[in-house]
């Protein structure tokens, strides 16, 4: 048995999804979400008792890096004036802000 839509069920998602929709297509949002929750109640109906969850293909595992401290030698001061732009104590970088 397939769900029928309600216009305001259309206009609600469509309000939601922050977008406009003529009388035209909210009627045709009607059918077609009809149709998608009927083939969704389809999908519901099979066994699946027996079956194995797939992986899709996709092992998943986290590779992360190894921390390593590098120690850095030399005065702020020192390392300050070896960046390509500085002033005043500091290291100049382009604004993000124009």
């Amino acid at each position: 048995m397939q769900k029928k839509i309600s216009k305001e069920e259309v206009e609600y998602l469509a309000k939601l999804a922050r977008v406009g929709l003529t009388e035209d297509e909210i009627g045709k949002y009607q059918k077609d979400l009809a149709d998608i929750l009927g083939y969704v109640e389809k999908l519901n109906e099979v066994d699946t008792d027996n079956v194995e969850p797939m992986a899709a293909g996709i092992e998943k595992r986290n590779e992360m890096r190894e921390d390593k401290i590098e120690k850095i030698e030399g005065t702020p001061a020192e390392l300050i004036s070896e960046a390509p732009k500085h002033e005043d104590g500091f290291i100049k970088v382009k604004s993000i802000f124009d």
